[in-house]
């Protein structure tokens, strides 16, 4: 069979190559203050919504407990946030960042601000329009998850 004919397997294909790509491009960004591209999203998550329960941060990544939990450790390691249990139930974990980890935000964005400005020039409005379609089909993707 022809891929023409399965278009959802070349949209996978186009969507992990351009994401391959991207992240590429971010974590180079990253590697001068020794982030990996999952710790930012974790932090980026925290920048715009401090103090989340561990779970609505997974939720929010698409990520379980057991890879989340080793990612928040290393990131508490690096005094970037604290987890605390919580007092009524100990089930609950909530995350606060740490000053350090507040204080990040502007220089991590200030240097990944270089490259969005040449993506902006190079790219258009592009970005705008795929972002916008990804955000939709990402919705109906969770959706129909199983």
């Amino acid at each position: 069979m022809a891929n023409s004919k399965h278009p959802t397997i070349q949209l996978s294909k186009a969507l992990y190559t351009s994401s391959r790509l991207l992240i590429q491009q971010i974590q180079t960004h990253l590697n001068e203050f020794g982030l990996t591209y999952p710790q930012f999203l974790a932090l980026s998550i925290l920048w715009e919504e401090d103090g989340l329960k561990v779970h609505e941060l997974g939720n929010r990544m698409s990520l379980d407990s057991g890879t989340l939990t080793p990612l928040l450790k290393k990131l508490e390691s690096q005094n970037l946030l604290k987890r605390k249990r919580g007092e009524a139930d100990e089930r609950t974990v909530t995350i606060n960042l740490t000053y350090p980890g507040k204080s990040l935000q502007s220089k991590v964005m200030g240097s990944i601000s270089t490259m969005e400005e040449d993506f902006a020039s190079r790219m258009g409005k592009q970005t705008d329009e795929l972002l916008s379609a990804a955000g939709e089909y990402l919705e109906k993707l969770k959706s129909i998850k199983s």
